[in-house]
């Protein structure tokens, strides 16, 4: 009788018990991952000090280099990237980076050489490096990661119907003719580089020793006049 009403036993299938292991260890990942990151996220009253500090620090060498002559630059167009990050930045520094448009490590933009121009770069000479890009390297970055701004959206440049739509009435209807007013110069830079989202690079293998020292003594910041090209081709 007793065996009469025995029931079967439920047969869970082989893919739902690997499914529910492999759940189960990648919520344990987490967990782990979570309390490591709340363990390092409690910082100390030194560590506060020691930032203040440096930040002060990166305020008075900015300073000092406003007091040097502008630079001249050598080219009528110029790219600047961002090679490095907020660590001990003074906000005042964050606020030149910001509006030359590069908010993001790694980011670059096309500009015109001006006293202007050249004497933000001088503030913010640890962070960025910049340089004279040719026709190629100019083509190949806005083909590869050109986007276009667009009601404050990124739009990929995959249409040339988007590019006639925004610069249609200055003349501009391809990817051609944004090459040729970057490279150039010409009357349209100032539209077609605002027209276009800032570009996203990639990191690069090799070419940086993440030294905020200058270029010209061996570091990786500041002008690199016409060797910006080649780091370009590491970042495209």
């Amino acid at each position: 009788m007793a065996e009469d009403d025995s029931k079967p036993l439920n047969y869970i299938s082989e893919v739902i018990l690997k499914k529910r292991k492999s759940t189960e260890a990648w919520a344990l990942r987490k967990k782990e991952q979570f309390q490591q990151k709340k363990f390092q996220s409690i910082r100390k009253p030194e560590d506060f000090i020691h930032e203040y500090r440096n930040k002060e620090v990166d305020l008075i060498r900015m300073k000092r280099r406003v007091k040097r002559k502008v630079p001249e630059a050598n080219s009528n167009t110029m790219i600047i990237i961002r090679i490095q990050g907020k660590k001990d930045m003074h906000p005042r520094t964050r606020k030149v980076l910001y509006s030359l448009g590069l908010r993001r490590r790694f980011s670059a933009v096309f500009v015109k050489p001006s006293e202007g121009i050249m004497a933000k770069l001088q503030r913010v000479e640890p962070y960025v490096t910049y340089g004279y890009p040719n026709l190629k390297s100019i083509k190949e970055l806005i083909y590869k990661k050109g986007h276009a701004r667009m009601e404050q959206r990124k739009v990929p440049l995959t249409d040339n119907n988007i590019i006639e739509q925004e610069l249609g009435k200055f003349g501009i209807v391809c990817i051609e003719d944004m090459v040729h007013q970057i490279y150039n110069a010409g009357p349209h830079f100032k539209e077609v580089a605002r027209f276009m989202w800032p570009f996203e690079l990639n990191k690069p293998a090799e070419g940086l020793k993440g030294s905020k020292t200058i270029f010209k003594e061996g570091g990786d910041t500041g002008n690199r006049e016409d060797l910006i090209n080649e780091l370009i081709n590491k970042m495209n």
